[in-house]
């Protein structure tokens, strides 16, 4: 692929495909199945192009409108493409788990295909306004997603996802306004680079005042809405809930990843002091969206709501991560800053986990409902093992890989990040551990619920998962023990970025 550019192949090729498939019907499926290895493909290309040094590869810059800081600038590190390679996995899953379109397959495989294209777009722009074109670009096909093919409160949490999303987007298109308005720049590297030298702040306040502390605040609420973050969580819950199965794989596997990422490529390298100085409200945020995260999930009889909290939970851990490394560390503590390395690294290994595993239990929802007429509430199944056994067995180990277990994908993340949380906020790891001990307790409910038991009347018949089925689930089943016993494939390559992040970011 000399010469080409990648990245910009890389998001065409879905929207090409969305246009496939929007005219080809009941083969729209096909048409997204092979788009999607496609893009697959290119994203592991991208990931073997990575420069040794952790910087920015595959680098593309054009001029477009110059006079108003706008360039066609797109590059990727190990972050990008890690989460380039996560969009990919993700959507081929949601896309293989969607048998059952039964209205428009063609708009519907259209609007995914869309919505990967957004995913590529906003993991790999490097302008501000590029970037935020692709942020919205994803909201819509989600959106329609949610409001045409969702449950019976489609409607009202369609609506819901839209206002708040939009809200956030409006916080984070303010601050970035004022921010142009002082540097004339919507570069990222270049205003990182600003931000690291003190040059960002002094032009800020040259133009508009002592206002940078609030325009830190603005970015920081348009990805707490995305993540998200308690108390913005509450379009989650409803969002997951009625969206199809397989959308709700894309809205936790890979759309809550985009405002964890903005917090690295954005608010740290351009707020990291102003970040630091609301540290210690922030940690707070954290736990509470670990822990309340947890104790929601406990409370839930609907099991998509059990794992939308959860994953409200896990993604609570990668906030813990970013906020208590947020934290100046004196030239030759080695200590200190092998606390802050081990914690990013853990952030960006649990984004990547996290999007694997909370995928996977959305799509053996979708089997089950499929085999029981839509039934999810926890309470109406029992000794599922008995009559599918290999089910039970494959979802059994995805829990535990959510769990946390030692040797699955689960643990390394959640490890790395609370050994470099504790000796830089030990009360927050403390108090965070109680979001593990709950989500221990609400996986094994799930398990001796579901699983376990005397088998009711209307599953005495439940089949276990066919040949076709098995086979697309060994690769998930493959990633969760290879990422659990050789995280080094990922941790290897994505710590000279960490160590360029962290040399960036001037708390």
């Amino acid at each position: 692929m000399n010469g080409i550019p990648v990245l910009t192949l890389l998001t065409v090729l879905p929207l090409i495909g969305a246009a496939i498939a929007l005219w080809t019907g009941k083969h729209a499926r096909n048409v997204a199945l092979v788009t999607t290895f496609a893009s697959l493909a290119v994203a592991l290309y991208v990931w073997m192009r990575l420069p040794a040094d952790g910087g920015f590869g595959l680098v593309e810059q054009h001029l477009w409108a110059p006079t108003l800081g706008i360039e066609y600038h797109l590059g990727v590190d190990a972050l990008g493409a890690l989460m380039l390679i996560l969009s990919a996995i993700v959507t081929l899953m949601s896309v293989d788990a969607a048998h059952r379109v039964h209205h428009a397959p063609g708009l519907y495989f259209a609007l995914v295909l869309t919505l990967e294209a957004g995913l590529f777009g906003s993991f790999t722009a490097l302008n501000f306004f590029h970037w935020f074109l692709f942020w919205e670009l994803s909201l819509i096909p989600a959106f329609f997603l949610i409001k045409l093919w969702g449950g019976a409160r489609r409607g009202p949490a369609a609506t819901q996802f839209f206002v708040y999303t939009m809200a956030g987007s409006v916080a984070l298109l303010l601050s970035f306004l004022a921010v142009f308005l002082s540097t004339g720049s919507m570069d990222f590297t270049h205003l990182a680079d600003l931000a690291s030298s003190g040059k960002l702040e002094q032009m800020v306040t040259a133009h508009l005042g002592p206002v940078t502390l609030w325009l830190a605040v603005g970015v920081l609420a348009g990805f707490a809405v995305k993540v998200p973050i308690a108390p913005f969580h509450t379009w989650l819950p409803d969002a997951y809930a009625e969206a199809p199965s397989p959308v709700t794989m894309l809205l936790t596997g890979a759309m809550s990843k985009m405002g964890v990422y903005g917090l690295l490529r954005i608010a740290l390298p351009l707020f990291a002091h102003q970040i630091y100085l609301i540290r210690t409200p922030l940690l707070v945020l954290a736990v509470v969206t670990v822990v309340m995260g947890a104790w929601a999930a406990a409370a839930q009889k609907d099991l998509k709501r059990v794992f939308a909290y959860s994953s409200v939970n896990h993604l609570g851990y990668c906030l813990l991560g970013i906020f208590a490394l947020a934290v100046p560390i004196a030239a030759g503590n080695a200590s200190g800053h092998a606390s802050q390395a081990a914690a990013l690294n853990g952030v960006i290994l649990q984004m990547f986990n996290h999007g694997v595993t909370a995928a996977a239990l959305f799509w053996f929802v979708a089997m089950i409902q499929a085999r029981t007429g839509g039934h999810r509430g926890i309470d109406q199944f029992g000794g599922l093992r008995k009559p599918a056994p290999v089910l039970a067995g494959l979802m059994g180990i995805t829990l535990f890989a959510s769990l946390g277990l030692p040797g699955l994908n689960g643990f390394v993340g959640e490890f790395l990040i609370f050994r470099g949380v504790f000796p830089l906020s030990w009360v927050a790891a403390t108090v965070s551990v109680l979001g593990l001990l709950i989500t221990a307790v609400v996986l094994l409910t799930v398990i001796q619920k579901v699983f376990w038991g005397p088998v009711p009347e209307h599953c005495a018949a439940f089949p276990d998962l066919h040949h076709g089925e098995r086979m697309a689930m060994a690769p998930v089943i493959g990633i969760l023990f290879l990422l659990g016993l050789v995280p080094q494939i990922i941790v290897g390559v994505v710590n000279p970025t960490v160590v360029n992040l962290l040399a960036h970011w001037k708390f």
